[in-house]
């Protein structure tokens, strides 16, 4: 048996970027899999969180989840690195505050990508493009994983762009039967509409069964594809579902995963 060559991996998560745009709940262990799926060694595990001093002097609840979850981080490997917000008074006499790691995470990202081959980002800022390119430049694999608002460039630009809805349990799905695994029958998947034939009003979901090598094999028939599929007929679409932009890579949908006489079938299909 071929011995799998590893590579080193580095991981780096705009907390407040993702918790704001749809990742709140986001399982950080999860995600250090996802970005070490290919035999990965984690070098780095960097995650840029923002904290509010004033706010944690007066808010004993805010403070102690901040650092538990802070503590919880460190446990699953990651540096924690903290900005602090500051708080500022515009014209009108509002207040606001801004903690902004970008640049953190962008230098660090590049000075370190010295002793590495790999690097996640976590994040749908724009303003990571030129870091990206950069990265690249230096000989680095760029991938990228967001839920919401992402920069159309930004997707572009990466090596791959995965949203985080599609990978298995990084965000958790509320369930009646949570015993049953992200995949098997019975259980509540998200994934995409990858064909649909408007003329007979039936197609296909497909999404990623479990986290390991071969993103690039989406043929389902071939056993070492991570994916599966599902047959879906249009009475399981939400009635408010435009079915005219089917099939379509952005539009995500959550599915229940029912066995039927063509295998199995997405049931009670909602858009994410």
């Amino acid at each position: 048996m071929t011995k799998q060559k590893s590579h080193r991996v580095g991981v780096y998560i705009d907390v407040a970027n993702i918790t704001r745009n749809g990742g709140y709940g986001m399982r950080f262990d999860v995600l250090r899999d996802f970005a070490c799926r290919d035999f990965g060694e984690p070098v780095r595990l960097n995650a840029y969180v923002a904290f509010d001093e004033q706010r944690a002097q007066v808010d004993s609840e805010y403070r102690d989840k901040t650092y538990n979850f802070y503590s919880t981080l460190r446990d699953f490997g990651y540096k924690v690195i903290e900005k602090v917000v500051m708080w500022y008074t515009d014209e009108a006499g509002n207040r606001f505050g801004k903690a902004n790691a970008d640049l953190d995470m962008a230098v660090d990202a590049l000075l370190q990508s010295e002793n590495l081959e790999k690097v996640m980002m976590a994040t749908g800022d724009g303003d990571f493009i030129q870091v990206v390119r950069a990265l690249q430049n230096k000989g680095c694999r760029v991938e990228d994983v967001a839920f919401q608002n992402i920069s159309s460039n930004l997707k572009r630009e990466v090596d791959l762009f995965m949203s985080g809805y599609l990978i298995p349990n990084l965000l958790p799905i509320k369930t009646e039967d949570a015993a049953r695994p992200w995949g098997e029958e019975g259980s509540r998947v998200r994934g995409i509409c990858y064909t649909y034939n408007h003329t007979k009003n039936f197609g296909f979901m497909r999404y990623l069964k479990r986290i390991g090598p071969g993103l690039w094999i989406t043929d389902t028939r071939n056993a070492e594809s991570p994916y599966g599929t599902a047959f879906i007929h249009e009475s399981a679409f939400e009635p408010r579902t435009d079915k005219s932009q089917l099939p379509s890579r952005d539009m995500i949908f959550e599915f229940d995963l029912v066995k039927s006489d063509r295998g199995l079938q997405a049931a009670n299909v909602t858009r994410v």
